[in-house]
Formats: C-alpha cells, structure tokens, sequence
C-alpha cells in the first residue's frame, strides 16, 4: 500500500487489508495448523494487489472500474443533487465534508469534487479566492527547503555530502552560538540559502546565517 495513511487508499486497498489483518491471525491461533497454509493466502492477496495497481496505472479502464472516478458534487449551477445521489451522500454529509476542510458559504464555491479516495477537493469562485503574491505584483524568494545536517549528535554524511560541506565548516559555525562540540547538538539544519537552524540538547535554539550558497538539493 505503500505509506499511504488508511484515509488515502482506494476502497479495494482497504478491502484487501483487513482480509490479510484476518487471514493472518489464523495461524497465530490455531496451533495445530501448519504455519505455511496461513502464509499463501498472504502472500496470493499480496500478488493480486500488486497485480491491480499494475494494471491500473497502464489502463484507464482498468482504473476505473477498480478506484472509480472523481464526482463533481457542486459546480456553477449550484449543488449537483444526482452526483450526490449516485455517491449515497445527503446534505449533512457534504457540508460536514466542506466544514471539516473550512469551507462554510456555498455560494463562495465554484466546484466541489469527490475524489476516488473519499476526500473533497474544492475551487473558490474569483472573487473569494485567496489573494496570492503575483496577484499584487510582490517580488518573493522562492521557497528553500531544510536539510537535516546533524541529529542527536551525529553527521548525517550523505546530506554532508550532498551539500558540498565538511565537519569543520559546522564546527565553525555551532561555535558561533556557544555550542562546543557536535554532540551537543540535537539538529542542525541548512536550508539552500545558507541559513543554519541548530538546537542544542539543552538550551534554546538558534539561527546562523552563513556564506554558504552551494545549495542544489
């Protein structure tokens, strides 16, 4: 299922989990059955699921008939009652949906969308939709994104590396903030514009900005 929480798989997934959550628990109570006969029928779920997800990525069919397809439950001309009628959703179900997602106003929505794992996804009408930086012409930096350097007092060496740096560069810098030594750190990260957010195991934390610009991950 990949690492998919129990909210985000398809109704056959789920399906499919709790008949393995079933099927694995009989050998585990029955003793006097040999632990091989509760072991294939794992494993046969397992090679069917696989073999479902396969063919759902190559066929649009396929997919469809397994995972359906997303529904429009509001569009322009207002809440679209067949779709919901289809979905065997009421009113309460919707606005509980639209609520829990912090949307309150229909007439603020253009659409609202069931998708195929249950959850809604909604677009705003213009005039309610959230003003954003290129909508008043605001210059803004583009988002960096934290690497993980140290934790609980160790290096992590393949982000080191990624980042083109070595242990006296960080050294240098925890110096900076009173902290002596690496393994009193309990994180440091480096974000690609050079700044350092590092947490001492005791203490409070502190940011660094540095001349680091080799920031490419």
């Amino acid at each position: 299922m990949g690492k998919r929480q129990i909210g985000e798989m398809q109704p056959f997934e789920l399906a499919i989990t709790l008949i393995i959550a079933d099927l694995a628990t009989i050998p585990m109570a029955e003793t006097a059955l040999p632990l091989i006969q509760g072991i294939i029928p794992l494993i046969t779920l397992v090679c069917i699921h696989y073999l479902i997800c396969l063919l759902s990525r190559k066929s649009v069919t396929f997919r469809r008939l397994f995972s359906g397809k997303p529904v429009i439950l509001l569009d322009p001309d207002g809440i679209n009652y067949e779709n919901l009628q289809k979905v065997n959703m009421n009113f309460n179900d919707l606005l509980e949906g639209l609520h829990t997602a912090g949307y309150f106003n229909l007439e603020e929505l253009l659409y609202v969308i069931l998708q195929t794992n249950g959850t809604l996804t909604v677009v705003n009408r213009a005039p309610f939709s959230p003003l954003t930086a290129n909508d008043l012409q605001i210059p803004k930096d583009n988002a960096t994104l934290p690497m993980i350097i140290i934790s609980k007092g160790k290096i992590m060496n393949e982000n080191l590396k990624l980042a083109k740096l070595d242990e006296k560069f960080l050294t240098e810098n925890i110096n900076k903030v009173g902290i002596k030594t690496i393994k009193d750190v309990l994180i440091l990260t480096l974000n690609n514009d050079g700044k350092i957010y590092v947490q001492p195991r005791k203490g409070k934390f502190a940011t660094i900005e540095t001349n680091y610009s080799g920031g490419n991950w």
